[in-house]
């Protein structure tokens, strides 16, 4: 498997970045990024699917259904609202902008519905250069689907995030099993980095400088830190899906660093954040 893509390298039609599980190597997780300036008609075939305004606003028609999305104009302004496409469904999407289109495999079918932008929770995680933002769109407690995990986060310039390293790719107590795909974009054309690595038994090593349009794809391992360089915003968008049959995202901090959490106690939230005065 090749866990760096960077951007364009899968590049195929309209999609500047398109990660399916064939391509992966793996059983559930996808992502495609739409560039779009017009119309195109989308095949979710066996995945179900969400439709994410990165920048730009779309009409989404699918399944007997119209979701008028306005979207947002970077992923540094605001959270956006967005549409949930079942598998097996041609969708057309009419607009302007660019379009994440998160997925996993499924054999449920749930129904076309749409995602308010004022429904999307927002939480502030960690403290002091630890303090990042996440937008919980599409997990068990804020959006029904079948197997699909999605969220993004924003971390300010000279923060780490997705800290302490974290795991789940092992079906047990307090822990699931999960494919994720990290999708990233970086404020002003800059740079960040992003660390995975494995153990003894299941290795893997990346240690990527990231930019916008990049992605890193993540099969199993501790994840983190992802590390925005200073003066240079982060985003990422997570998307993540496994076996099931549960859809949770449970996660195990690598013990030798888990004490990190503990420090913030102490510290206060980055005064950057929110972003987009988001609350």
């Amino acid at each position: 498997m090749n866990h760096y893509q960077r951007s364009g390298s899968t590049a195929d039609g309209p999609f500047s970045l398109v990660v399916t599980p064939e391509s992966a190597g793996w059983g559930y997780s996808g992502l495609r990024v739409l560039e779009l300036d017009g119309s195109a008609t989308v095949s979710t075939g066996g995945a179900e699917t969400l439709v994410l305004p990165l920048s730009g606003s779309c009409t989404v028609e699918a399944d007997g259904e119209t979701f008028e999305l306005a979207g947002r104009t970077s992923v540094f302004d605001s959270v956006t609202d967005f549409a949930y496409v079942p598998r097996e469904t041609e969708a057309t999407i009419t607009g302007s902008g660019r379009f994440a289109l998160p997925s996993a495999k499924t054999s449920k079918r749930l129904p076309a519905r749409y995602g308010p932008a004022e429904d999307v929770p927002t939480e502030l995680r960690g403290a002091g250069i630890c303090s990042r933002q996440v937008n919980n769109y599409c997990l068990p407690h804020t959006f029904d689907a079948d197997q699909l995990l999605v969220c993004e986060v924003l971390t300010p310039g000279g923060n780490w995030s997705s800290y302490p390293p974290h795991k789940h790719d092992e079906a047990r107590e307090g822990e699931s099993e999960l494919e994720e795909i990290y999708y990233f974009e970086v404020a002003g054309g800059g740079m960040g980095y992003q660390r995975v690595y494995g153990t003894a038994e299941r290795p893997i090593e990346v240690l990527e400088e990231v930019r916008s349009g990049d992605a890193v794809l993540i099969p199993h391992g501790w994840h983190g830190p992802s590390m925005a360089a200073p003066g240079y915003d982060l985003y990422y968008l997570n998307v993540m899906a496994g076996p099931g049959p549960e859809r949770a995202w449970l996660i195990c901090d690598d013990p030798a660093h888990a004490w990190v959490r503990q420090t913030w106690e102490s510290q206060d939230v980055d005064p950057r954040l929110p972003f987009g005065g988001a609350r």
